[in-house]
């Protein structure tokens, strides 16, 4: 007689959030998991890719909700937490993924305070507002975990005219090493991922023109001289949510393919 597969996956009956899942590594992380057993809270701004994040969810066999929201928003992500823990009943892990590229190939002096605001308003103070609602949450269920989503450069300067972003993930580690300071002995474990460039809608060398460029980027910002898939970002984050990282509190994973320090 065959065993029945009892497998339920190290999340079930947990409850996830992920912002920025319509794609890319939201998507990914949410599909990751939904494999896993959690149910999957979806935020985003746009609905029609977000709903078809849920339906693979439900296809994988789990419960998956959508809200709509902007990071950049107080009302909105307190709103998104407050429809997650209606829904589900708790929040047990959050990936805070949400974020924009702002103005490229544009030195310091020549981004706008608009740009600079829109910039840091998503992927700064969103991160910020996202923990501000997610940690309380948290701490009525018992505690949680965290991973926010930095960048490589978020370690190092940006070498393509990027400022507005690279200072806003500059920021997101700090922020990071800050909040697990303060909840670590509450039981709230709060990580950061780095990625280095990695295929999504953001990092797409199929656009014409663009194969050059991301080669030319990889050969300076990773060893292994390729782009990253979203899916071994999503291992990552799931990795820092589950209990085989215990005690890994405050850290910034970079998963980047190795940086480059080699001569040739």
């Amino acid at each position: 007689m065959i065993a029945e597969d009892t497998h339920v996956g190290m999340f079930a009956g947990k409850v996830a959030l992920v912002t920025g899942a319509s794609s890319g590594l939201g998507e990914a992380a949410a599909l990751k998991f939904a494999r896993e057993g959690a149910k999957v809270v979806v935020a985003a701004r746009r609905a029609e890719q977000s709903a078809r994040v849920v339906e693979r969810i439900v296809e994988l066999g789990s419960e998956a909700l959508f809200v709509s929201t902007d990071v950049s928003r107080a009302a909105d992500v307190e709103r998104m937490v407050k429809t997650a823990v209606d829904k589900f009943g708790r929040l047990d892990y959050a990936v805070n993924n949400a974020g924009i590229a702002g103005p490229r190939f544009t030195p310091i002096a020549e981004v706008t305070e608009a740009q600079w605001d829109q910039v840091m308003g998503s992927n700064l103070k969103g991160v910020w507002l996202c923990m501000k609602y997610e940690i309380p949450a948290m701490l009525a269920n018992g505690g949680g975990a965290i991973v926010n989503i930095a960048s490589i450069y978020g370690l190092k300067p940006s070498d393509i005219g990027h400022g507005p972003y690279c200072t806003s993930k500059h920021g997101v580690v700090g922020l990071t090493r800050s909040a697990a300071a303060d909840y670590g002995q509450m039981s709230i474990r709060i990580n950061a991922i780095a990625p280095g460039f990695t295929l999504s809608e953001m990092v797409d060398p199929t656009r014409p023109g663009a194969a050059e460029k991301y080669q030319a980027l990889v050969e300076r910002h990773s060893s292994m001289k390729r782009l990253g898939h979203a899916e071994e970002t999503a291992n990552a984050i799931t990795w820092l949510c589950s209990d085989t990282a215990s005690y890994v509190n405050g850290v910034v994973l970079p998963v980047d393919g190795g940086s480059v320090t080699r001569m040739y």
